[in-house]
């Protein structure tokens, strides 16, 4: 028993030595958040990231327990991301705009960047009501669809540092606009017709468009949505000719500059 407890110790010890280190870790990332702002340089460094797990992994070769170690940076990195995330952010950020524009591509990389939790509206209603969004269409009609979408983009205010990515047709409606301001700032991305078409062309879960995929057919859609997205929108990011990363470093730099105006 007596040398059960000098183990015990010495995880104890183990322990201590793990949470000052990660509260220095973390004290350190909030610096770092720092001088990047006063020093105006670029937020987003994947490279950084890279290099990180380069030296992860070679520090764990011939290590015996290589999976149970690397699933707790794993989660030490989550942390640090969450940690960027707050302090940039400490409303959600709203993605709208047209299909094809990048909502979903955008939101995906925003989780990977700063461990953000994503709500795909469209997803999380049709899950909701067991069926399809064509189907809720069909069997309760539109408005009963917009009354779902607006009740969820309440739900949602009381939530911080979430992206939310709309459907289409969302921001159509003003009381939509409205909730998505009270506790978030809507980010407008669009694309041309021509851009919309190339992404859109193999997907058959566009039922707006199934038998319409022509430029012209999706100029006239964007047209008509034009005047209610960019009243909507806080922001508003072309994508066009741009990587995930190019579009996350304008999203960061608008937002982060509308803050500072506000």
């Amino acid at each position: 028993m007596e040398q059960l407890d000098r183990y015990r110790e010495q995880l104890k010890v183990c322990d201590e030595k793990i949470l000052q280190g990660l509260l220095e870790r973390n004290r350190v990332v909030e610096e770092i958040m720092a001088c990047k702002e006063k020093n105006g340089m670029k937020i987003l460094q994947p490279d950084q990231e890279a290099r990180q797990e380069a030296w992860l992994e070679e520090a764990l070769k011939g290590c015996r327990h290589q999976e149970e170690v690397r699933a707790v940076f794993d989660r030490i990195h989550w942390g640090s991301k969450r940690i960027q995330a707050r302090k940039l952010f400490s409303y959600n950020i709203v993605l709208i705009g047209f299909m094809g524009a990048g909502k979903s591509t955008i939101s995906e990389y925003l989780n990977t960047l700063f461990a953000m939790d994503v709500v795909e509206m469209d997803q999380l209603i049709a899950q909701r009501e067991g069926m399809s969004i064509a189907d809720i269409f069909e069997v309760y009609g539109e408005e009963y669809f917009r009354n779902l979408e607006t009740a969820l983009l309440v739900e949602l205010q009381e939530r911080e540092n979430v992206v939310i990515s709309c459907g289409g047709g969302t921001p159509l409606r003003e009381c939509n606009v409205r909730e998505m301001k009270r506790n978030g700032r809507v980010v407008l991305l669009t694309a041309s017709p021509e851009t919309i078409l190339e992404r859109v062309k193999d997907s058959h879960e566009r039922p707006l468009i199934e038998n319409h995929k022509t430029v012209d057919y999706i100029e006239q859609l964007m047209e008509k949505r034009r005047e209610k997205y960019e009243a909507a929108a806080d922001v508003v990011i072309h994508t066009d000719g741009k990587d995930a990363l190019e579009i996350c470093e304008e999203l960061v730099s608008r937002l982060r500059g509308l803050d500072r105006e506000r």
